[in-house]
């Protein structure tokens, strides 16, 4: 939701399906770097990551993969929060969220049962 809203910002329709199917551009300037950089944190393998950071700094610069990895762990920690808690999501952002959980097909995971449940 917040992804859309800041591209329409900056004048770009961002496609949110891009972040699922990496034969779809998010048209996110640089987007294909930026979710290979994601992927690799998250992944196993320390070569993809080396090769991920390094390809972000050439791309962006040292900011941007320092911005890149505190967001990254920032979302990690807060969604594993909320999931170890089972805080669901609130009424509206369900409503406001509808749409993009069912393309990105959010709502198949088992994390999703809570906010499902109760609203």
């Amino acid at each position: 939701m917040f992804l859309r809203e800041s591209g329409h910002l900056e004048g770009i329709e961002i496609n949110p399906l891009g972040l699922i199917n990496k034969s779809v551009s998010t048209e996110v300037p640089q987007g294909d770097i930026l979710i290979e950089f994601c992927d690799s944190v998250l992944g196993k393998s320390t070569a993809k990551l080396n090769k991920s950071r390094n390809d972000l700094h050439k791309a962006l610069g040292s900011e941007a993969v320092s911005a890149a990895s505190a967001i990254i762990g920032n979302f990690t920690k807060n969604d594993r929060i909320a999931n170890g808690l089972g805080i669901p999501l609130p009424e509206m952002v369900m409503k406001q969220t509808n749409t993009l959980r069912d393309e990105l097909g959010l709502n198949r995971f088992g994390s999703a049962m809570n906010s499902l449940r109760l609203n």
